[in-house]
């Protein structure tokens, strides 16, 4: 007979998780906790990033078939959790719903809210379906005894292995599809189009580092009041699923128009890419040929490359979907307006009237509840940690499975059921 005082073992099931040994090293972790873990791998690149027992290929279809196959194998294997990374990808919405069928505890891995050296643990997902709370008050009340987070950066990692792991996991998927013949990618490009976007991007980086630069000397110079619009990546979810957005250039069209009728006639308008933007989209052109029609062409700048953080510590305001750019903002008190679902679009801490007003009347956001706000993001759904180093996997994987064995994700004080926020609508193809 067990013993009473025996923790109880849970059963973990993984699915997809970032090209990085995170997931594989917290079910290290967890085992050693006394759990059991195990991984449905749907293409190669899983295989590769779960060189461990407890794996299972499914080479079937998506749809009907998959949504079978999970359910029988939560039933068969008795799961009690599910983690995963990206919520709202096509094979992880019918898991998530078979989990919530069978009373499973979901929890999602992302990147940190909080970059560089944070990640995300999160009960049930992220953004529109966040539990995290968006009551002012009841934020503040969360956080009045937590300390203000050590924000000395404890990992780093590089772009050459953030590239390197990625090709890790993408390569194989190109090459060895047919071992897994019905799998069928949530990313809008193919990863050989996007490599080869990246390998054009990097041939000329050394001449946009230096005119980004030179442009935001210029911007910082001049006594002339401008906001900064941070573009996102066109595959990115935060965009797809909770934005009221089809595509990134209605978000692009939506911003230049507001501006073009309501800013001020003295203030600019810069324009970031992504910083991990493939190049595949002409996102400069689009902006160009659209400012010219609106007359504001000489009002508009777009920066590809530089130092953001010079640019939003002088800005009069950002203008986000709801890119994490819009958390830095906040965390350095500036204004900001956001126009999907975010869990920082709060009362009182981002601006809450129209995109056409927030240009001439931008509300920064006050005192109290970003002093709050930040203090309970951290202890409750930020983890310290990075995907793509060792130190930064080996942390982050050992604080997320501590929170999962203790079931004190979104805690303290960073759950409210139902989830407080709603997914936008999407506008009609067009509609601007």
């Amino acid at each position: 007979m067990a013993s009473q005082n025996a923790p109880e073992r849970r059963v973990f099931l993984f699915l997809q998780g970032p090209s990085s040994p995170i997931f594989a090293k917290i079910a290290d972790r967890l085992e050693a906790k006394g759990h059991r873990c195990l991984r449905i791998n749907l293409n190669p690149g899983d295989q590769v990033f779960w060189r461990r027992k407890g794996g299972y290929n499914y080479r079937g279809r998506g749809g009907n078939d998959w949504r079978g196959y999970i359910a029988s194998f939560m039933d068969r294997h008795e799961v009690t959790d599910l983690v995963l990374l990206g919520e709202e990808r096509p094979y992880h919405q019918i898991a998530i719903g078979a989990a919530r069928e069978h009373a499973l505890e979901i929890s999602v891995v992302e990147m940190g809210y909080l970059r560089p050296d944070w990640l995300t643990l999160e009960r049930d997902g992220m953004s529109s379906n966040s539990h995290f709370p968006v009551d002012p008050e009841k934020i503040v009340e969360a956080a009045r005894a937590l300390p203000e987070p050590d924000w000395t950066r404890r990992y780093t990692q590089s772009f050459t292995a953030e590239a390197g792991y990625d090709l890790l996991y993408n390569l194989p998927n190109v090459f060895l599809w047919f071992l897994f013949p019905h799998y069928r990618r949530h990313a809008l490009s193919h990863p050989l189009a996007e490599y080869a976007g990246w390998v054009m991007r990097l041939a000329g980086g050394k001449n946009r580092k230096l005119a980004a630069a030179a442009l935001i000397d210029d911007i910082l110079a001049g006594d002339i009041p401008f906001f900064v619009f941070p573009l996102q990546l066109q595959t990115d979810f935060q965009l797809r699923a909770h934005s009221p957005y089809n595509d990134q250039r209605e978000a692009i069209t939506e911003v230049l128009t507001s501006f073009a009728n309501h800013a001020p006639r003295e203030a600019i308008l810069v324009v970031k890419v992504h910083p991990l933007d493939n190049g595949l989209i002409g996102w400069q052109a689009y902006m160009d040929e659209l400012a010219s029609k609106l007359t504001i062409d000489r009002r508009v700048q777009f920066l590809d490359g530089g130092d953001l953080g010079a640019l939003l510590s002088q800005a009069e305001g950002t203008v986000t979907v709801n890119s994490t750019v819009g958390l830095h903002a906040l965390q350095i008190g500036k204004p900001v307006k956001v126009l999907g679902a975010a869990v920082f679009d709060i009362a009182t801490l981002s601006d809450q009237a129209d995109l056409d007003q927030f240009w001439s009347a931008p509300r920064p956001p006050e005192d109290a509840i970003r002093t709050a706000f930040f203090r309970l993001l951290a202890a409750a759904i930020q983890v310290r940690g990075n995907f793509y180093s060792t130190a930064g996997t080996n942390g982050g994987a050992e604080m997320i499975a501590q929170r999962l064995h203790d079931r004190s994700v979104n805690q303290p004080g960073g759950f409210v059921d139902p989830p407080p926020r709603q997914r936008p609508a999407k506008r009609a193809p067009g509609h601007v």
